[in-house]
């Protein structure tokens, strides 16, 4: 069994165990919902979003964390289809549904 295999995602399509997450499942993800190819400033901003996470429990103020990369404020709607497709592809757990309401 590869390391693909193992994962489990809840029924919100949300990984459940953060920690067999790399860039290779963001990728993967990608691909099932249609991304293509991950670029590198999304692949950039996948690590931020778990470098936040994993320092605070919590979604990150977007805005912010898009400056802090030096992109600019509005990058994350850019990049992404929706703040939660981000989430997703970053491999961070299901963020609960107020935050999801947000995202």
């Amino acid at each position: 069994m590869n390391g693909l295999e193992r994962l489990v995602f809840d029924q919100d399509g949300f990984l459940t165990n953060p920690a067999l997450w790399d860039d290779s499942v963001a990728e993967r993800l990608a691909g099932e919902d249609g991304l293509g190819t991950l670029q590198a400033a999304q692949r950039a901003m996948l690590h931020a979003l778990r470098e936040h996470y994993f320092r605070t429990g919590g979604v990150p103020a977007l805005s912010h964390l898009c400056l802090s990369r030096h992109f600019d404020r509005r990058c994350m709607t850019e990049l992404f289809p929706s703040t939660r497709e981000a989430w997703r592809l970053a491999g961070l757990p299901n963020p609960g549904e107020e935050a999801k309401a947000y995202m």
